[in-house]
């Protein structure tokens, strides 16, 4: 998931670059909606973790 979207982030900073604003802007939302969705996930698991510790 995070390497989903850092590949996303690089396409956006590559296509501000060249100057496509349109493509820019939505590689950048898939980018962030992916982070967010990768830390939320991160969290759950983390969670999980700590309770599965302390039931043994």
């Amino acid at each position: 998931m995070l390497k989903w979207a850092i590949i996303f982030a690089i396409i956006a900073i590559i296509a501000a670059v060249l100057g496509f604003g349109g493509i820019a802007g939505a590689a950048a939302t898939i980018a962030k909606l992916l982070f967010f969705v990768f830390l939320v996930i991160c969290v759950i698991f983390l969670v999980l973790t700590f309770t599965a510790a302390r039931q043994l």
